[in-house]
């Protein structure tokens, strides 16, 4: 580790102390942190728009369809999923909430990020 380097634990505190600080008028965002920490062992939380944490380990969802992706998410996800596994249950419970949800957008990011690289595609969900 050198002294550049900020571990995704570090991140989440950070996003959390400021989020906190302006509880009073609040940044409207829900962010996720994922990442690898200095031993390769994967971290993931999210926070309200308070700065409440919630790092579980296994998943996490947020944003307006969060409800739908629970869900679909507990039904879905299993331990120990492989890289394309794990991005079509990311896919199948994103695209599920995606169309249960108006407000939700046109589609996805779904970033898997393992050891030794990080997969990126686009999901598109409905149009109209």
């Amino acid at each position: 580790i050198n002294a550049e380097y900020m571990g995704p634990k570090a991140l989440s505190a950070l996003i959390s102390h400021m989020l906190y600080e302006r509880r009073f008028g609040p940044y409207f965002t829900e962010p996720v942190v994922a990442g690898l920490d200095a031993a390769g062992n994967p971290y993931i939380a999210c926070m309200d728009l308070f700065g409440s944490e919630c790092a579980p380990g296994t998943f996490v969802v947020g944003g307006t369809c969060s409800d739908s992706l629970w869900g679909m998410c507990e039904s879905l996800w299993r331990p120990d999923l492989s890289p394309d596994e794990l991005f079509e249950t990311i896919s199948q419970a994103m695209l599920s909430a995606l169309d249960r949800d108006c407000l939700s957008g046109w589609g996805a990011s779904v970033v898997v990020v393992t050891n030794d690289k990080v997969i990126s595609r686009e999901i598109k969900a409905r149009m109209d």
